[in-house]
C-alpha cells in the first residue's frame, strides 16, 4: 500500500547546512503557527531561497537529537501572501539590488501589491524614496532572470544539480540552457566550470540518452584524459587510457577503442603519437589537443630562442669578467661564489638558461647580480613569476618592478595573451623566479611572447613538488641531453647555516631526518591521534606563535595540509581555524554559501583559472582577504596578494575556499614568515620527500610541525613515485641529436 505524501508549508528562515553536490539541505521553516517554532526540514531542497515560501510534499518523522522534522521529497515555491512574508521575501538577497532595507521601503509603499508592482510594471518602483530609474531598471532584469533561472532549476532538480551550478548553467547557455541540458548534456562537462563528466553522466542518463551511445564514450575518454592532466600528465599511454576508460564507463572494450580512433581523427578530439613512455620505453601516447599543440609549441619556441643569431645583450660577449664583477661587488657589497659567477655569465651569454639550488644557496643574490649587471649595460629587464606573492619578492629583492606572468602577458577573457609571437614583449632579458611552478600551458604563453636574440632565464628549485598544471616544465629542461644550459648552486652559505630551516630543509631533501630539538625556529609538537593534533595545529596557530613571537595568525602564519580531507586535512582546518581567529560577531557581516560561511576579514583563495575576473583573470592559488560584504548587491569583495579588488557576486562563491589551511600544493610560489604543518599518519598515502621539503622551504622564520613521528619519518623515507607523462624533454633532445 502506498503511503500519501504529506504536504507542509512555510516560508524559510534559514539554512543550516547544504551539500553542494548533491542538494541535500537542512533548513529552519516558519509554518505560520506563531510562538516563533520553526521547524527542522530535510531533503533536497535543490535552488530553495531563505524568505521564499514553500509548498513542500514529503514525509513526517524524529530525530533523534532534533526531534520532530519534515523529509522533503519534492516543493514548489509559491509567492508569500503577506505584508511580512512580502517584506521577509524580498530582503532575503534574492533579487539583486534589493536589501532589507529598500525592502521594508518598497512593502511599506505597495503593501500587499509589492510583488504584482515588481512582476507587472516595475517601473512604478521608482515612486519608492530613495529609488531611482538606474536601480529600478537593474531591481526589474534581476527578476526576470530570477524567474529563468528557478524554471531551470525546476528542470534540473530530478537530476540532482545544484544551485551554483544550476545558475552557471543559466549564466552560459541563458534561454536556450533547457535545450542544451537535454540535447547535448556533455557539452555541460566542456562549458560549465564545476561540471564534470559525472555530473553530466548523470544528466544524461535522465535525458534518456543510451549508456552505449558512442557520443557517451567519446565524452568518457576525454574526461579521463582530463582528469590525467589534473594531476599533472600531459599524456597517457593508449593502453591505460583505455582502460581506465572501461572501467569508468562501464562499456566494452571495443567499442571504446573505436570511439578512440574516431576522436582521433577530430579536430577538437585527441591526438596520438609515439614517444618516450616515463621509463624511458617507446608508448603510443594520447593527448588533448591542446597539451599536444603547446608541447610542440614550447618545444620550437625555446629552440628558435637558443639558436638565434641575432643577440639583444651583445655587451657581455668579450666582456672583462674580472672588471665586471669586480664593479658588481663593489656596488653590492659582497664577493660571489664559484658556481654563482658560473650562472651569472651563462644568463648574460646564453639566450636560455635554468638556475636552480635549494634554499640558502644564493639563488636570490645570483638574480640580482644578472639584473645589477644587464641593468648597468642599459639591456631592458623584464621580471615575473607565477604567483602574487613571489613577484613581490623578486621586486624586493632586485629593487625592480615584478609582476606575474598572467599581468606581464596581459590575459584577456578567454585565456588569450595580448603578448605573444606576433607581438613579443619589449624586453633584452626575462626573468622568471619560482619556475617550478609554471605548467605547460603557462610556460608556452610565456616562451611564446621572448623576443629573438632576448635572454631568458628560469629559476627555481626542481626538487620541490612539480607544478600543480600539467607538465614538469622545469624539470624536463635540466634533463641530461637537453640543449638548454643549467647550473645548480649546491653550496649553503655559512649564514644560513645557522638557519634551522635551512639545514632541516636540506636534510629532508637527502633523506635524513630533521633536527627538532634545541633549534629557535624549528619545532615538532608531538601528537599521535589524528583528530588531537588538528585541534592542537589550531592552538598552535592562534595562541602559541602569537604569544611567543608576537606573530599575526591571519597574516604571518600559514597551515600547511598534505591534503584537504581528513580530521588534520585542510577542510577541517579551515573550519577550526576560521572559528579561532575569525569567528562571528555581532555586526560583522558575513554570507553563508553550501556548507561555508564567508566574513569580512576571512583568508581566502580561489580555486579555479577565471580569466574574465579581474584586470587580467584570477588564478588558481591566488590569496587574499574578504574586505566588504554588500547585502543589496549580492556581492563580496576579496583583496588579492597582488593588491587588486575583485568582485565576487555572491552565486560565484564556490570559486572561493578559506585559506586559513591550505595544502602543500596550492602553497607553491608563496613564502610565509612561519608555517605549521600537520603530519599524520591518516595522510599516509600523500607523505613524500619533495611534499615536505616544500612545505618547509615556504618558511622564512619558522617551521612548527605538528603530529607522529612514524609520519613524519615515512615522509622522508618516501621518494615521489614515478614521473609525470611528459614529452617536451624528448621534443628538446631529440631535436640536438638532429
Amino acid at each position: 500500500m502506498a503511503f500519501e505524501l504529506a504536504v507542509l508549508e512555510g516560508v524559510l528562515e534559514r539554512i543550516t547546512y547544504a551539500n553542494e553536490d548533491n542538494g541535500y539541505t537542512v533548513a529552519r521553516v516558519d509554518t505560520g503557527r506563531g510562538g516563533g517554532d520553526l521547524l527542522t526540514v530535510v531533503g533536497s531542497l535543490l535552488g530553495a531561497q531563505v524568505g521564499e515560501s514553500l509548498r513542500m510534499e514529503g514525509r513526517w518523522g524524529s530525530h533523534p537529537q532534533y526531534g520532530k522534522q519534515f523529509t522533503v521529497e519534492n516543493y514548489t515555491t509559491v509567492l508569500p501572501a503577506t505584508v511580512q512574508g512580502i517584506r521577509r521575501y524580498l530582503g532575503s538577497g534574492l533579487i539583486k539590488g534589493i536589501g532589507p532595507r529598500i525592502a521594508e521601503r518598497i512593502v511599506d509603499h505597495f503593501g500587499l501589491d509589492t510583488l504584482d508592482v515588481i512582476e507587472q510594471d516595475a517601473r512604478k518602483l521608482i515612486e519608492v524614496p530613495g529609488l531611482g530609474p538606474k536601480r529600478t531598471a537593474k531591481i526589474a532584469a534581476a527578476w526576470e532572470e530570477q524567474k529563468a533561472i528557478k524554471e531551470v532549476m525546476i528542470f534540473l532538480q530530478g537530476v540532482g544539480v545544484s544551485t551554483s551550478i544550476a545558475v552557471r548553467i543559466y549564466k552560459k547557455y541563458g534561454d536556450a540552457s533547457i535545450s542544451v541540458v537535454r540535447n547535448q548534456p556533455y557539452r555541460l562537462a566542456a562549458d560549465v566550470w564545476g561540471i564534470g563528466f559525472l555530473t553530466a553522466d548523470r544528466i544524461a542518463q535522465a535525458v534518456g540518452i543510451p549508456h552505449d551511445s558512442p557520443e557517451r564514450v567519446k565524452a568518457g575518454l576525454q574526461y579521463a584524459l582530463s582528469q590525467s592532466t589534473d594531476q599533472g600528465h600531459c599524456f597517457l599511454p593508449e593502453e591505460q587510457l583505455i582502460s581506465d576508460a572501461v572501467k569508468l564507463l562501464q562499456v566494452d572494450t571495443g567499442l571504446v577503442i573505436e570511439c578512440l580512433g574516431e576522436l582521433a581523427g577530430e579536430e577538437e578530439g585527441v591526438v596520438r603519437e609515439t614517444v618516450p613512455g616515463p621509463d624511458g620505453q617507446p608508448v603510443t601516447a594520447v593527448y588533448l589537443v591542446p597539451f599536444h599543440r603547446a608541447e610542440l609549441s614550447l618545444a620550437a619556441q625555446l629552440l628558435r630562442l637558443l639558436r638565434t643569431e641575432e643577440d639583444r645583450v651583445p655587451a657581455f660577449r668579450d666582456v672583462d669578467w674580472d672588471a665586471a664583477l669586480g664593479w658588481l661587488a663593489g656596488r653590492t657589497g659582497a664577493e660571489l661564489a664559484e658556481e654563482q659567477r658560473q650562472a651569472v655569465r651563462l644568463a648574460l651569454t646564453e639566450k636560455v638558461a635554468v638556475l636552480t639550488g635549494g634554499p640558502g644557496c644564493g639563488k636570490s643574490f645570483t638574480v640580482r647580480s644578472v639584473v645589477e649587471l644587464a641593468r648597468a649595460k642599459k639591456a631592458r629587464v623584464v621580471l615575473a613569476a607565477p604567483t602574487g606573492r613571489a613577484a613581490k619578492r623578486l621586486s624586493e629583492l632586485t629593487g625592480a618592478e615584478a609582476s606575474t606572468v598572467h599581468r606581464l602577458l596581459e590575459l584577456k577573457p578567454g585565456g588569450d595573451a595580448a603578448y605573444d609571437r606576433d607581438r613579443p614583449l619589449e624586453a633584452d632579458l626575462v626573468v622568471v623566479d619560482e619556475a617550478s611552478m609554471l605548467d605547460l600551458l603557462l610556460a608556452n604563453k610565456l616562451i611564446k611572447a621572448v623576443p629573438p636574440g632576448a635572454h631568458l632565464l628560469l629559476v627555481g628549485d626542481v626538487d620541490q613538488l612539480p607544478s600543480v598544471g600539467a607538465g614538469e616544465v622545469l624539470r624536463d629542461l635540466l634533463a641530461d641531453a637537453g640543449p638548454v644550459p643549467a647550473v645548480r648552486l649546491t653550496r649553503i652559505f655559512r649564514q644560513a647555516q645557522q638557519s634551522g630551516v635551512v639545514t632541516n630543509a636540506h636534510r629532508i631533501n637527502s633523506g635524513a631526518p630533521p633536527v627538532t630539538r634545541g633549534l629557535p625556529d624549528f619545532f615538532l609538537f608531538t601528537e599521535d591521534d589524528t583528530e588531537e593534533a588538528g585541534r592542537l595545529t589550531v592552538d598552535v596557530v592562534a595562541r602559541r606563535i602569537p604569544a611567543k613571537f608576537g606573530l599575526d595568525p591571519r597574516r604571518d602564519v600559514q597551515v600547511l595540509a598534505p591534503m584537504h580531507r581528513g580530521p588534520a586535512g585542510a577542510g577541517v582546518l579551515n573550519g577550526l581555524l576560521q572559528q579561532a581567529v575569525t569567528p562571528a560577531r555581532p555586526g560583522l557581516p558575513e554570507k553563508r554559501f553550501g556548507g561555508r560561511v564567508f566574513r569580512v576579514g576571512d583568508k581566502v583563495t580561489q580555486i579555479r583559472n577565471n580569466y574574465e575576473k579581474g584586470a587580467n583573470g584570477v588564478f588558481n592559488g591566488t590569496v587574499g582577504v574578504v574586505t566588504g560584504l554588500d547585502a543589496d548587491e549580492q556581492r563580496l569583495t576579496v583583496r588579492t596578494d597582488e593588491d587588486e579588488d575583485v568582485p565576487y557576486d555572491f552565486d560565484e562563491l564556490d570559486e572561493l575556499a578559506h585559506a586559513y589551511a591550505v595544502t602543500i600544493h596550492r602553497s607553491q610560489g608563496s613564502e610565509y614568515p612561519a608555517v605549521v604543518i600537520p603530519v599524520t599518519t591518516s595522510a599516509w598515502m600523500m607523505l613524500q620527500r619533495n611534499l615536505l621539503y616544500t612545505a618547509v622551504t615556504r618558511a622564512k622564520r619558522l617551521v612548527v610541525l605538528v603530529g607522529s613521528q612514524r609520519a613524519l619519518g615515512q615522509a622522508v623515507r618516501t621518494v615521489s613515485a614515478g614521473r609525470r607523462c611528459t614529452a617536451l624533454d624528448h621534443r628538446l633532445s631529440g631535436a640536438t641529436a638532429r
